[in-house]
């Protein structure tokens, strides 16, 4: 039977983390469905967001602040409506515009929780306890994301919380010894503070005699660049050469489509992810590398410490270069460590490919269409 999948969510040409998984999630979605058509209406991130819609998206409207209606009118003409929840997506106090969208749907709702804080403010508990309320699912990437929103918010139906993981890129990368001609050190994503590349060129210093090449991959997150432009990149440049290490760092801002990416994460000997925040529950980065083999050392945010527990990675003290410079030479070049970690990471199962993702978010629909959901507004 074939359906339509509406989604509610921030979009490409925007170059955000939720954006990227809205690109993936419709396409390999209506891919394992045959005669399934999708729709995303794409909320407008901010007065800078490019309006523009590239042709051959499946986007069908744009939603600016103040107009849910119009969205919701269009998701209505959906079968089930898959709604991104992410602080800073939507306008309004904490992002409170998507509740005006909820409460107009019609159709069964699964949101997609991106964000789940410990100690988020009133607004934010308040706007999140609300957004699952109207929801008939709700799926989180990780189990930590789970047990905080179970544990910490008005859950009334924890049964209808699943976890269901971030997907993918297809990268095929065959586990091998780290090269002995400078090593490939790799960091990619969004660049904004709080990514923790501070620390990590601070350990540079210390592996000197490796002759590492560091590449920070990516462009700037587009709320950093509307706000302080690329000082924080030059600021980086300048601890490289303060710290005497900038011929071992590479900064490449350049946006990379799929094939691309996977290529270089492929070319890739480990995947450094030096993170400041303790909090950060979902990191499409760390799945990414994790599928395509590569061994990771990471600082011991929630999403790490659940993946690399069984030696997919090594596990770091935040904020410590002495530490980041000891990880990466225990994988650089100790026999069979980084080719061990890479056999543990492609044991952990679900394999996390978009197409088994897509799958699990078919059958969820699936169920909630084959229990005749009403919906009261």
């Amino acid at each position: 039977m074939s359906r339509t999948y509406g989604f509610l969510s921030t979009n490409p040409p925007t170059r955000r983390g939720v954006a990227t998984f809205t690109a993936a999630l419709p396409h390999h979605l209506t891919a394992a469905t045959p005669g399934a058509e999708g729709r995303v209406v794409r909320v407008l991130a901010g007065p800078d967001d490019e309006p523009a819609v590239a042709e051959g998206t499946v986007v069908r409207h744009l939603m600016v602040p103040g107009a849910a209606e119009a969205a919701a009118e269009v998701l209505n003409d959906c079968d089930v409506v898959v709604v991104q929840q992410e602080y800073g997506i939507c306008a309004g106090h904490d992002g409170e515009d998507v509740l005006r969208v909820l409460t107009q749907l019609r159709v069964p709702v699964v949101v997609v929780l991106h964000t789940v804080l410990t100690a988020p403010t009133p607004g934010q508990r308040q706007v999140l306890d609300q957004v699952v309320g109207r929801a008939h699912a709700v799926v989180t990437t990780s189990e930590d994301a789970r047990r905080r929103l179970v544990d910490g918010y008005t859950v009334e139906r924890p049964d209808e919380v699943v976890v269901i993981p971030h997907g993918a890129l297809p990268v095929e990368s065959p586990a091998r010894e780290p090269s002995t001609d400078r090593p490939l050190i790799l960091t990619w994503g969004l660049l904004r503070r709080g990514k923790g590349i501070e620390w990590a060129i601070s350990a540079l210093g210390a592996l000197r005699d490796l002759r590492p090449r560091y590449l920070v991959a990516g462009p700037t997150h587009p709320d950093v660049l509307a706000h302080e432009g690329e000082d924080y990149r030059r600021n980086l440049r300048n601890r490289a050469i303060a710290c005497g290490v900038a011929d071992l760092i590479e900064f490449d801002p350049a946006h990379r489509e799929v094939d691309a990416l996977a290529e270089l994460v492929g070319q890739a000997d480990v995947v450094l992810l030096p993170y400041d925040p303790s909090e950060k529950v979902t990191s499409s980065v760390l799945v990414e590398a994790l599928a395509a083999g590569k061994p990771v050392v990471a600082t011991g945010f929630p999403h790490a410490v659940e993946l690399l527990a069984d030696g997919a990675g090594l596990l770091l003290p935040h904020r410590d270069p002495a530490a980041i410079a000891a990880a990466l030479r225990r994988v650089l070049t100790e026999p069979g460590l980084a080719a061990g970690m890479s056999d543990r990471a492609a044991g952990l199962a679900p394999a996390p490919s978009w197409t088994a993702v897509a799958n699990r978010y078919r059958d969820l629909a699936e169920s909630l269409l084959a229990a005749r959901v009403v919906v009261t507004t």
